[in-house]
């Protein structure tokens, strides 16, 4: 197997010549989210049976763009590992993938106890793939050999596990259920998310007062906005800044003080040298406006529809009853994206029941008379 570093405009032309006839095709990407805040994309790797290209995308003139027709071509299956976010850097690049084989989400469904690429290679092939370059820098130029071998070795394997991974699918039946949901992934993947606007701090309820919960919702989206500002002033990832479990005990837990903020779980002393007096300073100012009422509790979002939570829980149970039947995982029966469509919008009939997007024909013969026999006394 031959590896070729793409580094020139012109060699794309050569690797769309050499992608022409295949119908097959591992696809990986690096990024340097892990070393930078604004994270690029630094490398689209392709491989096929017989060769794997590196392409250089830091360079101005390599981009996956023009590779478009053969990522959108829906005839040629694409192999990917946990694609999602891949994708969403695709998109940003201006191309779409269509033909998505995930062989995560395929092995996920299928209820395989081991999911990573690490595992799955190793029990198909008996191969050993490095795990200690994850979290590397591949913005590094020139990149040391180390690295280009590891990003190779994320496509050198990945079509043969891909097809091990299909048969699989196609014996336990489930092989349209996940196809449908890769098609979901790629209709989703339009772009990575607004670190800015896509914000939603996850704060405990329970055991909070209305005061309290008021303070931890404002000093978490305070204190986000303001490690989003720190974290581009060094050049750093927002989390390796603040990490959420940090910003979480500081909102739900207010320190009295510099001292009592080093004590909370996931706060560094480093940050709170750094950056304590100004976050005292934004605690205390939010702590004083929720006193005199000036800033309040966001509003609960009321679910006007009273059943939608008891046919939640019939699908939920349906869908339990239905895969230890079939012995299969209850996503494989119905992923959660259609317990929540189905709950919230009941189809009326059978047609509008296949119109439902990404529950497929196949599910539809299966079970769409059950299916609306337990929403029908629900509506």
């Amino acid at each position: 197997m031959t590896t070729l570093d793409v580094t020139r405009a012109e060699q794309l032309g050569l690797v769309a010549e050499a992608l022409a006839p295949i119908t097959e095709l591992a696809v990986d990407v690096e990024a340097d989210s892990m070393h930078h805040f604004r994270a690029r994309l630094c490398f689209v790797q392709l491989g096929t049976d017989r060769d794997i290209f590196l392409l250089d995308t830091l360079q101005p003139e390599v981009s996956p763009k023009a590779l478009a027709a053969t990522f959108e071509n829906p005839i040629i299956t694409k192999f990917f590992h946990a694609a999602q976010g891949d994708l969403q850097y695709l998109a940003e690049e201006g191309v779409r993938v269509r033909g998505l084989f995930d062989t995560h989400r395929a092995a996920t469904l299928l209820g395989w106890p081991k999911v990573g690429l690490v595992d799955l290679v190793k029990e198909k092939l008996g191969a050993a793939l490095k795990k200690e370059h994850q979290q590397s820098d591949f913005s590094l130029r020139p990149l040391p050999p180390e690295l280009r071998e590891y990003i190779a070795d994320d496509v050198r394997y990945l079509c043969e596990v891909g097809r091990w991974v299909r048969e699989a699918c196609l014996t336990a039946d489930i092989l349209e259920e996940v196809l449908l949901d890769c098609d979901r992934m790629c209709d989703d993947a339009s772009a990575r998310p607004d670190p800015e606007k896509d914000y939603t701090p996850k704060l405990p309820k329970q055991g909070l007062s209305r005061d309290q919960f008021t303070v931890a919702f404002h000093v978490a989206h305070a204190l986000h906005k303001k490690r989003l500002e720190w974290a581009a002033a060094e050049d750093v990832p927002m989390g390796r800044m603040l990490s959420n479990m940090a910003l979480g005990a500081i909102a739900t837990k207010p320190p009295a003080d510099l001292r009592a903020m080093v004590k909370l779980e996931g706060v560094r002393g480093a940050f709170v040298r750094a950056h304590g007096d100004e976050l005292m300073s934004i605690i205390e100012k939010i702590q004083a406006e929720v006193k005199a009422g000036a800033l309040v509790a966001p509003e609960e979002k009321k679910d006007r529809d009273p059943k939608r939570k008891k046919r939640e829980d019939a699908l939920l149970d349906w869908r339990k009853a239905e895969a230890a039947n079939r012995k299969v995982t209850g996503s494989a029966v119905l992923s959660n994206g259609l317990v929540a469509e189905l709950s919230g919008s009941p189809p009326l009939s059978l047609e509008a029941l296949e119109k439902v997007p990404y529950f497929g024909m196949k599910r539809l013969t299966r079970y769409g008379a059950a299916l609306m026999a337990l929403l029908d006394p629900l509506r």
